[in-house]
């Protein structure tokens, strides 16, 4: 008989060093509430995609290479899916359906609350995706997505496979006209995805082998146009990040999370003890900042809201 899994978090506190005051504004110190991270979960081999789903009151990220999806609910962690296909990114859309990409399928789910799971979009132009990575929804519904490779190099994160349309594209999915569109191919790897608060710019981030930026694009309706460089990360990365209420855009940065305005300027960072993967705003009040980082789950309490919260 299988023994049952013990998922009962394990709370620490890290105290030292959390930020780097020279870097840190007045106005970012003010977000900041508590110097301590707690750390909620360890035991993922590369944790990814936290989503926090408000109606549930639930955070639901990914364990990608053990090819699982993990929850926390009420303080309590246990596994959501098992196994997933190896979903990466996730987020909800405006009836807050859990939306996740899949690096094993190759496409895009949606699960609703009955966890009953159906492919949105899998292929552009009759063929298969590499492997979308993560995704944000807008509010008129349109599903926004990344689509490298990383998900078919190997059988570590997905299955491995051929590039099959020869790039890594953006892609918008029009939900209501079933209509995918390209929305840029000027990015090597495009991995981390979201829009600004009031929808006018989009942040996408390009992992690739020589690139390790962070841009942003002005954005009307389904078109994007103007990109501009945030950050150069190197040698680190951008992978996963959030805006929040006031157009800030908080992201991974190996292990720290940076803060920039929404003038491109860099106004503060948070530091963790692992590397850092991707970040979301969540719990009742939104001001809860749930970061994924390698083996672990974190979270801080802050001054500040999400995006996607009532001001």
């Amino acid at each position: 008989m299988n023994k049952k899994k013990d998922f009962s978090p394990t709370v620490y506190k890290f105290k030292d060093a959390v930020m780097e005051q020279v870097e840190n504004t007045d106005l970012f110190k003010s977000y900041i509430k508590t110097t301590e991270f707690k750390q909620l979960f360890s035991g993922t081999l590369w944790a990814e995609g936290p989503c926090y789903i408000p109606h549930k009151d639930m955070l639901v990220w990914s364990d990608n290479p053990n090819n699982r999806m993990m929850k926390l609910v009420n303080g309590q962690v246990s596994e959501f899916r098992n196994p997933s296909n190896f979903c990466n990114g996730n987020t909800i859309d405006n009836d807050e359906n859990l939306i996740s990409c899949s690096h094993g399928g190759r496409c895009i789910y949606k699960t609703d609350d009955e966890l009953n799971v159906s492919v949105v979009v899998d292929q552009f132009d009759g063929k298969k995706f590499n492997s979308p990575n993560d995704v944000c929804v807008k509010s008129d519904n349109t599903i926004w997505f990344t689509d490298p490779p990383y998900g078919i190099l190997s059988d570590y994160e997905g299955y491995p496979g051929e590039q099959e349309y020869g790039g890594c594209y953006v892609f918008c999915f029009n939900t209501k006209k079933n209509i995918l569109k390209v929305i840029t191919t000027n990015l090597d790897r495009p991995n981390g995805i979201t829009f600004s608060h009031d929808e006018k710019k989009l942040y996408i981030a390009d992992t690739g082998e020589n690139i390790k930026c962070m841009y942003v694009f002005d954005v009307e309706g389904d078109l994007i146009s103007n990109q501009k460089l945030v950050y150069d990360f190197k040698p680190f990365f951008s992978d996963g990040f959030r805006c929040d209420k006031d157009g800030n855009i908080w992201t991974s940065a190996g292990k720290a999370i940076k803060c920039f305005n929404p003038q491109n300027e860099l106004i503060g960072q948070l530091i963790l003890p692992e590397l850092v993967s991707n970040l979301e705003f969540g719990g009742k009040e939104g001001n809860t900042l749930y970061v994924t980082a390698t083996s672990s789950l974190y979270a801080m309490e802050l001054n500040q809201i999400g995006a996607k919260f009532p001001i």
